[in-house]
């Protein structure tokens, strides 16, 4: 390990490139949303992408370990050290967006861009990303994306953001930029393609940034919708609402396609104030492309404030259609009614997914739940077909930790989210009273952080959720479920096939022989060399 007086010296070596040992930032920079890591010894800001790579060159020789971070909103551990303290290596100073070429139909951006930022830019061209952004509000940025799997707008459609990438680049432990995609070749004009030979772009891709630390990525665009509209519908019970969502998705009827457990959906209905209903009209009606059916739609949404929660009972569907036309939407509208109606389903007032595109990119008040309290979940990625079964086994688990969870005072619940035509996401989430994290005290805004107090510890609490969810992800791992955010907590590489295993490893030492970047991500640590 470094002394003091080595890391001061290293750090002045890295001249102009902005660094802080200041405390908070330190400790801010150390925890997620779920828990704490080992505090870092400083964190490095860099402006551009050579200065990040001269920084990783240096601090990656002089024997530190490198955490990248972007938006920091992870629940998995992705940038925590558990055990010797590193630097981590913030990217949020990347922010600029590099080549928007609406001609040929895709976007270069910092890896420390934000989703809000790369679609208010592509918006008055009349373009959009496929899968545009996260539901984690506007502080999510491109590199962390990338890096733990980022998805939820357009995801029932289009997969996931790293379903629409034509290339990186990315620095790596020795200071190299390396390109991907057509951009790693000699003489190319435009970014527009990705796999020209082997696919190089993909080891980077949901890495957590253990293979190297993304400064740009480039991604195809597509037309923004003409049309957009919204739907949402009640099922009696589990089996209908999945298979339900799964068809919906199956069909490619919609581009965002999501099921709220039934406590969800009372909480949800329920907490649509009628004046908050009627002071969001403007918002809702800005989502639309005419004026008048914007006014239509935000007085249909201050309706269901006034009646939703009377309404609003078992397990809920939410579409929200896309077409080119009119028509088209009519027609996806009306396939999605004849699917809901198929299983069982009744139609709801549409406010759940209207307003959640109407408020695309809010500030980071969820972080924290409607009381105060703290949350956090955890996800299986599988084949529709087997989304009973995970659902059978989270049912399993969360009867054998009811007692413990009760007890501790942790509520649970569930959603289901369609992701493309090929997967389901299943994700379980626990809320409990907790003492705050950092990022709990620093990412809402201040006037809504000043509603609540802050709880006292709970350790009792925390204890209890940390049980279930390492059940949880032993069982998901069992039924070989894939996940996103995948960090530290779930068993990356200790599931894979040992063949997979050993050339993943062999990557991992080729780019990266002193473990350096990230060490211990996705289990990918490996005996150093010199």
């Amino acid at each position: 390990m470094n002394s003091a007086s080595d890391l001061a010296g290293d750090l002045r070596a890295l001249g102009d490139v902005p660094v802080t040992t200041e405390t908070d930032a330190r400790i801010q920079c150390s925890a997620d949303i779920y828990s704490r890591g080992t505090t870092c010894l400083a964190v490095v800001r860099p402006r551009t992408a050579d200065e990040l790579a001269r920084a990783v060159r240096h601090l990656a020789s002089a024997g530190y370990a490198l955490l990248p971070r972007g938006g920091g909103l992870t629940y998995s551990g992705g940038y925590l050290s558990e055990s010797e303290p590193g630097i981590v290596i913030d990217t949020s100073g990347l922010d600029r967006i590099v080549d928007l070429n609406p001609r040929d139909m895709y976007v270069t951006v910092e890896a420390g861009v934000t989703w809000r930022q790369i679609h208010e830019a592509l918006r008055p061209h009349g373009l959009r990303l496929p899968c545009f952004g996260t539901f984690s509000g506007a502080a999510a940025r491109v590199g962390g994306g990338l890096s733990s799997g980022a998805l939820f707008f357009g995801t029932a459609r289009y997969g996931t953001v790293a379903d629409s990438l034509l290339g990186l680049e990315v620095a790596l432990a020795d200071g190299t930029l390396l390109r991907t995609g057509q951009a790693a070749f000699r003489g190319v004009r435009k970014p527009a393609y990705r796999t020209y030979g082997p696919d190089l772009t993909g080891p980077f891709v949901h890495d957590c940034g253990a293979l190297g630390i993304k400064t740009k990525a480039t991604f195809r665009v597509i037309r923004a919708p003409a049309a957009t509209g919204y739907a949402s519908y009640a099922f009696a019970d589990v089996e209908a609402a999945a298979a339900a969502l799964s068809e919906v998705a199956c069909a490619e009827l919609a581009e965002d396609a999501y099921v709220f457990d039934p406590p969800t959906t009372r909480n949800v209905f329920a907490g649509v104030d009628l004046r908050r209903a009627v002071r969001s009209l403007a918002g809702a009606a800005a989502g639309e492309s005419s004026t008048l059916r914007g006014l239509a739609a935000a007085g249909r949404l201050a309706l269901s404030g006034a009646r939703g929660g009377a309404e609003a009972d078992g397990y809920s569907l939410h579409v929200v259609a896309a077409a080119r036309g009119a028509a088209g939407l009519k027609d996806d509208l009306a396939a999605c009614d004849a699917i809901a109606e198929r299983y069982g389903g009744r139609a709801l007032p549409d406010s759940v997914p209207r307003g959640a595109r109407a408020n695309l990119f809010p500030p980071l008040n969820d972080v924290l739940g409607a009381n105060g309290d703290r949350w956090v979940a955890i996800n299986a990625k599988v084949a529709h077909s087997d989304a009973m079964a995970v659902h059978a086994a989270v049912d399993a688990i969360f009867a054998r930790h009811a007692a413990a969870l009760a007890d501790a005072g942790v509520r649970t619940k569930r959603m289901f989210i369609a992701l493309s035509n090929h997967s389901f996401s299943y994700e379980p989430a626990f809320m409990w009273s907790d003492e705050w994290l950092p990022l709990h005290r620093s990412s809402p805004e201040p006037r809504h952080l000043a509603k609540f107090p802050e709880p006292a510890a709970n350790p009792r609490a925390h204890a209890a959720v940390t049980a279930a969810r390492r059940d949880l992800v032993r069982a998901f791992a069992e039924l070989g479920a894939a996940s996103n955010q995948i960090g530290r907590l779930y068993p990356y590489a200790d599931s894979l096939d040992p063949a997979t295993k050993r050339l993943l490893l062999q990557l991992k030492r080729d780019l990266d022989p002193r473990d350096r970047m990230n060490p211990g991500v996705l289990g990918l640590a490996h005996a150093p060399t010199a």
